[in-house]
């Protein structure tokens, strides 16, 4: 998640929970986003944020990583709250028979409508893209110019069974 925005630009899903799940969601958003040095990479104490390859591959894209004190949700209220809305609007209202489902489910919800059409209150009720449209002004070459270069993270990786 971009704090900025709150915009999800790394995901993944899997039937694991293992570091190389974040690591795809992290190639993801490093590749969407193409962060400036020292943007921020903030997580929880998961096994899979303090593996050697998230860590190193945090690194090789230039991100600071900063993890929350252990036991404390609050600095992660951003995405804790997005996986709330996910499971909320999405996951429990009904069954999941086959993962490809689960999977094209999660990837229209991310993709068409959290960030093109849900509105936030933080936001000025306005979406995570329609924000960034209405006040980012001087975009850098890849579209975009971090505000405040903080993507954060409890898991951008969706975990479906």
């Amino acid at each position: 998640m971009d704090c900025y925005s709150r915009r999800i630009v790394g995901w993944a899903m899997a039937d694991h929970m293992r570091a190389e799940l974040v690591v795809d969601a992290l190639e993801m958003a490093v590749a969407r986003r193409k962060p400036i040095a020292s943007t921020v990479m903030h997580s929880d104490q998961g096994s899979q944020y303090t593996s050697l390859i998230f860590t190193q591959r945090c690194r090789s894209a230039g991100l600071d990583v900063s993890m929350g004190s252990r036991g404390d949700c609050f600095d992660n209220a951003a995405i804790e709250s997005f996986h709330a809305s996910l499971k909320k609007d999405l996951i429990n209202r009904r069954a999941w028979p086959t993962k490809a489902e689960a999977r094209t489910a999660v990837f229209e919800y991310l993709e068409s409508f959290y960030n093109r059409r849900r509105r936030h209150s933080r936001l000025g009720m306005l979406s995570p893209v329609d924000f960034e449209n209405n006040t980012l002004s001087d975009t850098g070459p890849s579209g975009f110019t971090p505000i405040s270069p903080i993507m954060s993270t409890t898991s951008t990786a969706a975990h479906a069974a």
